[in-house]
């Protein structure tokens, strides 16, 4: 771990993270459904809108379209069933993620945070998740001011919601040689809510997570973010906690670890547990499968948002405070990502 770069706080370099923009490029993505097949021209608004915020950060941004056919994936119509429920066969899949580097920065296997830009039929996913978008257009802010450009590359994907589409393209293309030290995905980071049994647990989790006992006995409330991680990530899941309790407003994060192996016999055994599946439900995914390291951040989605998947996810249910908290630690986490684990 670099520690010369401190954890985000009342003095650190990213205790800026500025809430009024979170709000603002929220409120922007969040106008209406953004989907290639249902929405294009809000999705090519939606996506002309991120590249021109990092390109005015200072980044160099890279449209990586792809034209993909007979894909398995997901439906992308609204529902609060998971992926794994939700099975289609995609003819032709055509859509483009945004990769992003920062000019001068060093050479070497980068860490990549990334969210997905689309949404699903119907719902303007403010929370799922353009609040996922927001903190990576916040993170490249705060990042361009350093004074030696960090290696980090910063990722919007297209496609989560019909399979992780996007994401898969990406960790294949950006996957080889070793080009990727660690990934961390944004998923779902911006609804919170303290009240008592907020919180829900999927099925078979309660008897099986030690975390799981812990959020009952705080009498699951729903004010935490959720740190998905593996072996090969759990020294990143670590600093993204204390770095998050270090914020401002501090922010609780309770680490779950899947004790499934990196590679395909991990993705096998999701596919033969269910419970385990829902751990792999977003675009860190398709780099777990590729032995990348990688952290899920959320705040669980359907397991605690009454609106995710339906027109109601709207700018107004979130709390901008404590998604400048998830940026503040996301970015320290994203430049101090230990090597070598």
């Amino acid at each position: 771990m670099d520690e010369g770069i401190p954890a985000p706080g009342g003095s650190g370099p990213f205790a800026d993270a500025d809430v009024s923009r979170l709000r603002r490029d929220v409120e922007f993505l969040a106008a209406g459904t953004r989907s290639r097949r249902r929405a294009p021209q809000a999705m090519q608004r939606a996506e002309g809108y991120v590249r021109e915020q990092l390109a005015d950060a200072g980044w160099h941004v890279e449209r990586q379209p792809f034209d993909l056919r007979w894909r398995i994936g997901a439906t992308d119509r609204h529902g609060h069933r998971a992926l794994a429920l939700k099975p289609r066969l995609h003819r032709r899949l055509r859509g483009a993620n945004l990769i992003a580097t920062l000019p001068g920065a060093s050479e070497g296997p980068a860490v990549l945070v990334g969210a997905h830009l689309d949404s699903v039929e119907g719902s303007p996913g403010a929370d799922d998740n353009a609040s996922g978008v927001a903190v990576v257009l916040e993170i490249a802010r705060l990042l361009a001011r350093l004074p030696l450009p960090p290696p980090v590359t910063l990722a919007i994907f297209d496609m989560e919601e019909l399979g992780l589409i996007g994401a898969r393209h990406a960790a294949r293309a950006l996957g080889r040689g070793g080009r990727v030290a660690g990934m961390i995905c944004l998923e779902s980071v911006g609804y919170f809510d303290d009240t008592p049994g907020s919180q829900r647990l999927p099925a078979g989790f309660a008897a099986a997570c030690s975390e799981a006992a812990a959020t009952r006995a705080d009498g699951l409330r729903g004010d935490f973010t959720l740190v998905v991680h593996r072996r090969s990530s759990a020294a990143a899941a670590a600093y993204w906690q204390r770095a998050a309790a270090a914020a401002s407003p501090g922010l609780r994060g309770i680490l779950l670890r899947d004790p499934r192996p990196d590679g395909p016999l991990g993705l096998l055994i999701g596919l033969a547990v269910p419970p385990a599946g829902h751990l792999g439900r977003s675009d860190h995914a398709p780099f777990w499968n590729r032995r990348i390291p990688a952290l899920m951040l959320t705040e669980t989605a359907n397991f605690r948002n009454p609106h995710y998947h339906r027109p109601t996810d709207a700018p107004a249910t979130l709390d901008f405070a404590r998604l400048a908290a998830v940026t503040s630690a996301t970015a320290a986490t994203a430049v101090s990502w230990p090597r070598g684990t």
